[in-house]
């Protein structure tokens, strides 16, 4: 019996852009939702790795192939009055599920976090993937149900960064 391959992990950079954008489509279609995903590499470059950049991402590989992926953020919690991550993006190729690779990429992330001043990590999941529920359930996050998640986008974005909504009515 032979040692399975080795796993790094290592940070993103410009370069990476398509392998990001392949990664993300990959999440998406695990979670059956590729339809929603418009975001393209040139996305990635030019949001990911500018002079202040919206995300930062580690690849991890096998091989020489990429088989996951962690994207996040900085945020600031003003109830906290620190600094935490959001996790955006955490995928692990089929092939290395139950690996120990999610939890690798999760305590890079949060090791990386911790660096740069973070004392709290947070990531949403969808309701109905119990698999990834279960799994950060296992690790010690914990499930917020008294908070709900809004989002407003697209048009209806532009018409609440505009003021073109509806007047308020008293």
């Amino acid at each position: 019996m032979h040692d399975p391959e080795p796993v790094t992990i290592r940070c993103a950079t410009a370069d990476d852009a398509e392998i990001l954008a392949r990664l993300v489509r990959a999440l998406a279609a695990a979670n059956g939702e590729l339809g929603k995903v418009e975001s393209r590499a040139a996305d990635f470059a030019a949001h990911g790795f500018a002079a202040a950049p919206a995300f930062h991402a580690l690849i991890a590989e096998c091989r020489g192939e990429p088989v996951g992926l962690s994207l996040w953020f900085y945020n600031f919690s003003s109830w906290r009055g620190d600094v935490g991550v959001y996790i955006q993006d955490l995928y692990v190729d089929s092939s290395l599920r139950g690996s120990g690779l999610g939890r690798r990429l999760l305590t890079e992330t949060a090791r990386r976090g911790r660096q740069a001043g973070a004392t709290h990590l947070r990531l949403s999941v969808a309701r109905s993937n119990a698999g990834a529920r279960a799994f950060y359930k296992r690790l010690g996050l914990l499930f917020r149900d008294d908070e709900c998640i809004y989002q407003v986008s697209d048009t209806d974005f532009d018409e609440l960064a505009t003021g073109r909504q509806e007047p308020l009515t008293l």
